[in-house]
Formats: C-alpha cells, structure tokens, sequence
C-alpha cells in the first residue's frame, strides 16, 4: 500500500484527514510517523498556492505522495477578508481570542444579515511522479458577535451554521469532520486517490 503524508504538524489534523480517507486506498500517515519535522513557508497568494507548496516539500522530503490543506475565512462584508492573505493583512492576533476580536471589531458596524461568510479550503496532493491533484470545499456561515461553544479553534466560536442552529465550536469534533470545508473538499479526493492506489504500490 502507497503512503500517503499528511504535510501538517497539527495531530489533530492528521488525525482528521486520516479518517476521512480511511479505506482510500493509501498508508495515510503523519509527519511524525517517518520521524520529518518541516515548517514550510506560507509564502502563496492563494489558498492553492499555499497547499501546493506545502504537499510540495513534505513530497521532496519524505519521497512519498503527501497532501496539504490551506484555508481561512471570507466575510463578505470585508470583501473576502481575512481570506488566503490574513497573515500579511493584520487579521492575526497572538492567540484565537484576539484573532476573534480583531474580526468582531471589523464588523461592529455591520447589521446581523450583511455578516455572511464561508470557509474555504483547498487541499492538495502532490504524488510522486510530480503531478498533482488539487480540491475545494466551502462551508457557509453567518459571523455572530457572541462566542458560543468550546470545541475547534480558529474563528469557530464565532462562525454560526444556520442550518444546524449552533455555531462551529458546538458541534462535536465528529459532526464538523463530516461537514467541514477541509472534509468537503478532501472526500472529492477520494475516490481519485483510490483509483491512482495501485499505480504507485
């Protein structure tokens, strides 16, 4: 069975993907299972820049097939803000707490029905012959100025699910794992995993 390198240093993360593709077809595995401590640089412009170059270096490292996610939030309201570029444009606080109040701050004079928004994720897996696969997923969301729930990180206390009636924090780590924008766009590489498998065994 190929392996498969998740290029994150968040076990919560590989964790994550690596349930979300269990049974794809490859030994999905962590950074620390073949003893790899990488920190690429975020330098992109996009989302798929940054996942790219991210897959990129775990591939060259470990010489095996690996999969990167890039993503962030897109307030409408603030013209797609934070967005792939919240890094550079003053959007990241020292901790999740500042980070959500450098956003409420944003949008404090924006009405409850202009705060719409989405995550946004694209992941990519870079094999070892050097081609690539790339997806996306969005989940779609309204920012509230009351922080609600305790599970996740990020934004999500703050990023209500009109659909569920609970913010992103509420749900429990397996209902956002189905659901998320890393998990829309990481079970439409599914199947295209499973069919390359053997071609790399």
């Amino acid at each position: 069975m190929p392996k498969l390198v998740i290029a994150t240093n968040n076990p919560g993360k590989v964790r994550e993907l690596r349930d979300l593709l269990a049974g794809c077809g490859w030994d999905v595995v962590g950074p620390r299972d073949l003893g790899l401590e990488l920190d690429p640089a975020e330098t992109g412009a996009t989302y798929a820049e940054n996942a790219r170059l991210k897959a990129q270096a775990f591939a060259d490292a470990s010489g095996f097939a690996a999969l990167a996610d890039d993503s962030g939030l897109e307030v409408d309201a603030l013209g797609g803000e934070p967005g792939a570029l919240h890094h550079e444009h003053g959007w990241d606080g020292r901790n999740n707490e500042e980070r959500i109040r450098i956003l409420l701050d944003a949008l404090k004079d924006v009405p409850s029905d202009r705060r719409t928004g989405r995550y946004r994720a694209v992941v990519t897996v870079v094999l070892p012959d050097g081609s690539s696969l790339e997806e996306e997923g969005a989940i779609e969301g309204v920012i509230v100025d009351t922080p609600a729930g305790h599970e996740g990180f990020g934004y999500d206390p703050v990023f209500f699910l009109p659909s569920r009636g609970r913010t992103m924090a509420q749900l429990s780590p397996e209902e956002k794992n189905r659901i998320s924008h890393r998990a829309v766009a990481a079970l439409k590489l599914y199947d295209r995993l499973k069919q390359l498998a053997p071609r790399y065994e």
